[in-house]
C-alpha cells in the first residue's frame, strides 16, 4: 500500500487518474457525475472510514447504497490504495479481505473472491500497478505481484509473479519472448502483449508454444535418423524406407494464434 494521505486527497487522485487510463474522459465534472467506477470508489472511501471507526452497520448500509447506484459491490473492509480505477464497472465484486495496492485497474465483471467459508484471509491481494481484464476471476488468498496482468475471462487461483501476464481457464502465463530458432514467429513474439478485453489474435498461446516445441524436436530427431541411415548405408548396411507423413510447421505457426481466449 502507498503512503497514508487524507480522504480528500485519495478521492481527488481517484478522479484525476482516469485521464491517464481512459481516453474517453473529457473533464472532471463528467468523470464525477457519469463514471460509476469512480463513484463506487468514492462511496467505498466513505464506507471504509465508517468501518475502521467501528460503525459497521453504517458502513455496510453505505456500501449497499453504492451497489444499488453503481452495480459495483465492494465490501467496506477492503483496503484500497491510491489512484484505483474501475473502468465501466458493472458486475465488479470485491470481497471482504481483499487488498488492493496503488495504481491498480479493474474492468467490468471482475471478481476478487474467496474459495473458503472460513474466517480470516480468504480473498486476493493485488500489489501495485496490477490490471485485471474484463470478466476475470481472481480467487482465494493469493497475491498478484507488481505489474501483473490478468486477461479477459481468466480464472486465477495461484500467485502471479511481478510482470507476468495470465490468460485462460485455468490461468496460465503467456510467454513474451521466443527462442532464436523461431524466426518465422518473430513478428508474432514482438506483438505479444496485454489486452484487458481479451487476448488479441496475435497473442501467443502457451499450448501452441508447446506444440511448436514438440514439432521442432520431432524435426530435429528426423534429421538425425536420416543422417544415421545414410551412414549405415555407406558402411554397407540396409535401412528399410518407410513413408512418413509430413509436418507443416509453417502452417501451424500461422494458425497457432487461433488458440486464444476471448
Amino acid at each position: 500500500m502507498g503512503d497514508k494521505v487524507s480522504l480528500w486527497q485519495q478521492i481527488k487522485e481517484d478522479v484525476m487518474c482516469v485521464f491517464e487510463r481512459d481516453p474517453a474522459a473529457r473533464n472532471v465534472f463528467e468523470i464525477v457525475t457519469t463514471y460509476p467506477g469512480v463513484q463506487a470508489i468514492q462511496w467505498h472511501r466513505l464506507s471504509h472510514w465508517f468501518w475502521i471507526h467501528n460503525l459497521k452497520w453504517v458502513a455496510r448500509f453505505t456500501s449497499t447504497v453504492s451497489r444499488w447506484l453503481t452495480g459495483i459491490e465492494i465490501h467496506p473492509a477492503v483496503k484500497i490504495g491510491r489512484r484505483f480505477f474501475i473502468d465501466h464497472g458493472m458486475g465488479v465484486v470485491i470481497g471482504e479481505t481483499a487488498e488492493i495496492g496503488d495504481d491498480c485497474t479493474l474492468y467490468h465483471g471482475v471478481t476478487l473472491g474467496g474459495t473458503s467459508w472460513k474466517e480470516g484471509k480468504r480473498h486476493p491481494t493485488l500489489a501495485n500497478n496490477v490490471v485485471v481484464g474484463a470478466g476475470a476471476k481472481v480467487l482465494g488468498p493469493i497475491c498478484l505481484h507488481d505489474g501483473a496482468r490478468i486477461g479477459s475471462n481468466a480464472v486465477v487461483v495461484k500467485d502471479v509473479i511481478a510482470g507476468d501476464t495470465v490468460i485462460g481457464v485455468p490461468g496460465r502465463v503467456v510467454k513474451s519472448s521466443l527462442s532464436e530458432d523461431k524466426k518465422q514467429q518473430h513478428k508474432l513474439a514482438q506483438a505479444v502483449g496485454f489486452d484487458a478485453y481479451g487476448t488479441s489474435s496475435e497473442t501467443l498461446d502457451p499450448v501452441a508454444s508447446a506444440i511448436h516445441g514438440l514439432i521442432e524436436h520431432i524435426h530435429a530427431l528426423d534429421k538425425r535418423v536420416e543422417s544415421m541411415a545414410e551412414t549405415i548405408e555407406t558402411l554397407g548396411g540396409q535401412v528399410d524406407q518407410v513413408d512418413m507423413p509430413g509436418l507443416k510447421k509453417c502452417e501451424l505457426a500461422e494458425n497457432g494464434s487461433d488458440n486464444k481466449v476471448d
